[in-house]
């Protein structure tokens, strides 16, 4: 698992409004933790209902690879996850005008603007 591949993960069980479900989720993480075996993995989810009112919290992935439908990422929504979650992937890999997107909507979600 690299930064900026798209996994499909199990968020279940979710509570309140949590995203849940078996889903894309994009790897957040640095490589270098990944690679070392660290035991969870800080994801951002993915959603097939692309919704163009909150460009600013959801980044649009278009279907490619074995990415199957338009997803969007929902920066809003980072986690953390143990890396037994993970399964199918990688999926595909974010380019980076694409990653660098993420990264500018997470920086504001997180104030650190």
């Amino acid at each position: 698992m690299k930064r900026g591949e798209i996994w499909v993960a199990n968020l279940n069980p979710n509570r309140g409004t949590e995203v849940g479900k078996i889903r894309p989720v994009m790897i957040l993480q640095n490589t270098v933790l990944t690679d070392n075996g660290f035991p969870t993995i800080v994801v951002l989810p993915m959603t097939t209902q692309v919704r163009k009112d909150v460009s600013t919290l959801r980044i649009t992935i278009p279907a490619r690879d074995e990415l199957r439908e338009n997803c969007q990422i929902m920066v809003d929504q980072p986690r953390s996850i143990d890396r037994k979650r993970i399964g199918e992937g990688p999926l595909t890999r974010l380019n980076s005008t694409e990653l660098e997107a993420v990264e500018k909507s997470l920086m504001a979600v997180l104030g650190m603007m």
